[in-house]
């Protein structure tokens, strides 16, 4: 039986591995906030089910099987992100949480029909894709993290980070949101970055402005 616990681990598994972590129990125990004994008992669990295998090395893998279903409720958690911001309107920074609460709820038939509506090709209100991308794909696909991006070219913002909601709440203050287009101003000596936004010059920390993957403008140019 998949139990709501069972997905949360298979899920968090893949989203480790697509931001090029590697995924062992400290790695669970960060991303779901639980113990070391609890990631321990879990895994045993998955791994009977024959969901997980756990190396020698400590190395957590997905099984086909276990990638079957963590796929599927990645999915589910993106239709459900996007139902509540281009249904209902709900902010981008808040839709994260609602759609982990809801996610276990959607029965298969509802999430047809939520697909069926909104198509799988489009981006969450992060600006994520439907399946999770490793950095390297998103590097393949002209991205780079705002962190190294070169000082006195203008950007659009692709996709944030949204496992953290503070963080989120922080940048939609400043202006910074999926779509958004900044300039990368100057890299202060102290490794933050000065940045100008639609509304005002900010600065960033190097922790934020690695939560941040944006595509370059060559053709524009700078203010």
């Amino acid at each position: 039986m998949i139990t709501v616990s069972k997905e949360d681990y298979l899920k968090a598994i893949l989203g480790a591995e697509s931001e090029g972590e590697t995924v062992i129990s400290a790695t669970l125990a960060h991303w779901l906030s639980v113990s070391a004994p609890a990631v321990t008992m879990a895994l045993r669990r998955l791994k009977k089910d024959g969901l997980v295998r756990v190396h020698s090395d400590g190395h957590v893998a997905l099984t086909p099987a276990g990638r079957k279903i963590a796929r599927r409720l990645t999915l589910r958690h993106h239709l459900i992100e996007r139902m509540l911001s281009e249904m209902f309107g709900m902010e981008w920074y808040k839709v994260h949480d609602e759609a982990e609460r809801l996610e276990h709820a959607v029965s298969p038939d509802f999430e047809a029909k939520l697909l069926a509506k909104l198509g799988r090709g489009g981006a969450c209100p992060h600006g994520n894709l439907s399946e999770q991308e490793s950095p390297g794909s998103r590097r393949r696909r002209g991205l780079l993290l705002l962190s190294q991006a070169e000082a006195g070219k203008r950007y659009r913002v692709s996709g944030i980070y949204e496992r953290d909601r503070p963080l989120l709440e922080f940048l939609e203050a400043r202006g910074i949101r999926p779509g958004a287009e900044l300039s990368l101003v100057e890299r202060n000596y102290d490794t933050t970055l000065s940045i100008r936004t639609a509304a005002r010059t900010i600065v960033l920390g190097r922790a934020a402005a690695d939560k941040i993957w944006v595509s370059p403008y060559p053709n524009l140019r700078n203010n």
